[in-house]
């Protein structure tokens, strides 16, 4: 299957809207503006890291208006020439893949079921990479159209956004009527075989957060893996605070009023996840029902048997109280090219304008890990904190990113 699209004709001064800069412009203080001659292969950092995770978003545009992500009246979207075609999507793949080691490919958005050659996309990536373990995250509406030709043409699961079962609440924190759409689309990708079938949910104070123990026990029993996510400071109104947002602690309490949690024995191996085996909480001797936070050895493995079976796992991602960052091994291409180390990134360093240039594979390569080695150490910075003094949001939102 091949992706019947050709390189735009750029306009006079390049690709539009990237906003690119020379690598030693935009270096922070202090650092090399490239990478040591004896610097390790792939996409490493000054801190160790390897980026093996790439992340690759396939467009801006998005069908919901979540609250924790964009405006009620919606974002400018890019122009069409500006955004990576499927072959220029295909050609940066096999970049990661073949000279840079990259091992896993998330397709992001945005949302990617607008894109009209989706289909077209994950069948040339399947034919260049058999191997390869192709993921994609959606928010669900119309995949329950896609989701058969989408397995068919090489996708390898999916992760689906769902923040509530009620119509209302849905409603409430997407402004858009579309649960029955959603759910549709979980149900056909599950039965496509897309597994395992990944739900994403996103709690905000005083709106979903009580219904997080009925969402866990609905996904269970479909056999489904709920992961929960933290806030993150990525709205594009740029209202987000570290008091209202619902810790990872939280989430802890309130699943533990029905459900046990203890560590997964599987290694977390950098994901983003911390996995969580689940059994139903009863009554037995001893137990007061209190609910104690199980990410601290209140719920060593011996106290979780009495509880019964392991109904499954659940997943909480703690990017703002909990962070990963000494352990990520992610890598992003936004839609328009650009090479973002760390989600957090104030710096974008542009790939598709040298692409559509006639750079070479090998020069390619080259500016994707002197970009990488500038990773910073976390959150955008060379400290740990959002809530740090000098944190700054990025001006993107999280659509525009690709999560």
């Amino acid at each position: 299957m091949s992706v019947q699209l050709g390189i735009p004709q750029l306009p006079e001064g390049g690709v539009p809207g990237s906003g690119s800069q020379p690598l030693s412009d935009a270096r922070p203080a202090g650092v090399p503006a490239r990478r040591p001659a004896d610097a390790a292969a792939g996409l490493a950092d000054r801190y160790g890291r390897r980026a093996t995770d790439m992340r690759l978003s396939l467009t801006d545009k998005c069908n919901l208006r979540c609250t924790y992500c964009m405006p009620a009246e919606g974002l400018e979207w890019l122009a069409k020439q500006a955004v990576m075609t499927g072959e220029e999507i295909v050609r940066i793949v096999g970049i990661g893949v073949n000279l840079l080691g990259v091992r896993e490919l998330r397709l992001t958005g945005g949302e990617p079921l607008v894109r009209a050659d989706l289909v077209d996309i994950i069948g040339a990536l399947r034919q260049s990479h058999p191997e390869l373990p192709i993921s994609m995250t959606t928010n669900g509406v119309g995949l329950d159209r896609k989701a058969a030709a989408l397995k068919a043409a090489g996708l390898t699961r999916i992760n689906v956004s769902l923040d509530s079962l009620h119509e209302e609440t849905f409603a409430k924190l997407t402004r858009r009527p579309f649960l029955d759409r959603v759910l549709a689309g979980v149900d056909a990708a599950w039965a496509a075989g897309l597994g395992p079938v990944k739900l994403n949910a996103v709690l905000m104070r005083g709106i979903n957060d009580t219904e997080s123990p009925s969402l866990l026990a609905w996904a269970l029993e479909r056999g489904y893996e709920l992961r929960f996510i933290e806030q993150m400071p990525l709205d594009a109104d740029h209202g987000w605070t570290r008091r209202n947002m619902i810790t990872a602690a939280e989430i802890r309490e309130l699943l533990s009023e029905e459900f046990v949690l203890s560590p997964d024995p599987r290694a977390r191996d950098g994901a983003p996840a911390e996995r969580f085996e689940v059994r139903r909480r009863t009554a037995v001797s001893g137990d007061s029902g209190s609910s104690a936070d199980s990410h601290s050895s209140a719920a060593s493995a011996g106290a979780a048997d009495s509880h019964g079976p392991v109904l499954g796992t659940v997943g909480i991602i703690a990017s703002v109280t909990e962070p990963f960052c000494s352990d990520c091994r992610r890598t992003r291409i936004t839609a328009e090219g650009k090479i973002m180390s760390c989600l957090f990134s104030r710096e974008e360093f542009d790939l598709l304008g040298l692409l559509r240039q006639g750079a070479s594979d090998e020069q390619l390569a080259e500016r994707w890990q002197d970009a990488m080695w500038l990773k910073p150490k976390a959150h955008g910075m060379d400290h740990v904190g959002l809530d740090a003094p000098d944190f700054v949001q990025p001006d993107r939102s999280m659509s525009a990113i690709g999560g």
